[in-house]
């Protein structure tokens, strides 16, 4: 069964109840300004989205997988497959608002934000941060992060660097090169070498999960300075008091696809033969 408008999918399971008490929402724009499009960008004879969608598919946790967007060539595209698309608002200015608009409308306890421009999502990476949150009755959001462990990525403001607290709470998120080693470093480059081999440097992983409640309040906080300054939506919720778990995982991540080479990246590995 598909559904055009959240309401709609809304008013569907209010007459037939049903458990949904972990959703997957992938937020789907059509309009990239650097890849118009993107959703649809073919992949071996497969729309992005529908690898994406796969591969959330194989996730254990989430119950049901919805695709979220602004245009109704994606919500075709989607449904063509047999998935479950829900159109949402064109003026949404982030993909969390986007988010926030279809999870306001379906029954869910748990919502689990995976971007729909990552068409190598790890499965049992979003497993992995669902099941941080439900273990953790306090906990609002999780989200994940990787090993660091190249110093042209430290140094790059496209990789999001994390530090986290003996919790394994988030204590800060940035595009510059966290934590600085000033121990024997005599420039920006040596500190961040050292941070890399010192195993100090963690990439974040933009894959969120939510308790919906926690969601919905978000998406209505006012942007924050910090938030404004390092075009980071994550500093909003540190910068208002929430909580955020990352689950430290192993291994690399798949590259999210910003710009045509980076298309040209993901179906390189995509067609690669699996390592034995």
């Amino acid at each position: 069964m598909t559904f055009t408008t959240p309401a709609a999918y809304h008013d569907a399971y209010t007459r037939a109840p049903i458990d949904l008490a972990i959703v997957a929402i992938i937020p789907a724009r059509f309009g990239s300004t650097r890849l118009p499009g993107k959703p649809l960008s073919d992949i071996h004879g497969k729309p992005m989205i529908q690898h994406v969608y796969e591969r959330v598919r194989r996730a254990r946790r989430p119950e049901r997988v919805l695709v979220a967007t602004d245009d109704e060539r994606i919500a075709a595209v989607v449904r063509g497959f047999g998935g479950e698309a829900v159109l949402t608002s064109r003026d949404h200015e982030t993909g969390t608002d986007r988010l926030a608009e279809a999870a306001a409308a379906i029954d869910a306890e748990v919502v689990v934000n995976v971007q729909g421009d990552e068409p190598m999502v790890d499965p049992a990476g979003i497993d992995a941060a669902v099941e941080a949150l439900v273990a953790d009755p306090a906990l609002e959001m999780s989200t994940l992060s990787l090993p660091l462990r190249d110093v042209e990525e430290m140094l790059s403001p496209s990789v999001v660097k994390v530090v986290s607290d003996a919790r394994g709470c988030a204590l800060y998120f940035s595009r510059s090169p966290i934590p600085v080693v000033r121990d024997g470093a005599r420039d920006a480059r040596a500190a961040a070498a050292l941070a890399v081999a010192r195993g100090l440097a963690r990439k974040h992983v933009g894959l969120y999960v939510y308790r919906r409640a926690a969601l919905l309040r978000f998406a209505a906080l006012p942007q924050s300075p910090l938030e404004a300054a390092e075009g980071l939506e994550q500093l909003r919720a540190l910068h208002h008091g929430m909580r955020i778990r990352v689950v430290e995982r192993e291994g690399l991540a798949g590259p999210a696809v910003d710009t045509a080479e980076d298309l040209e990246r993901v179906r390189a590995l995509l067609a690669a033969p699996a390592a034995p």
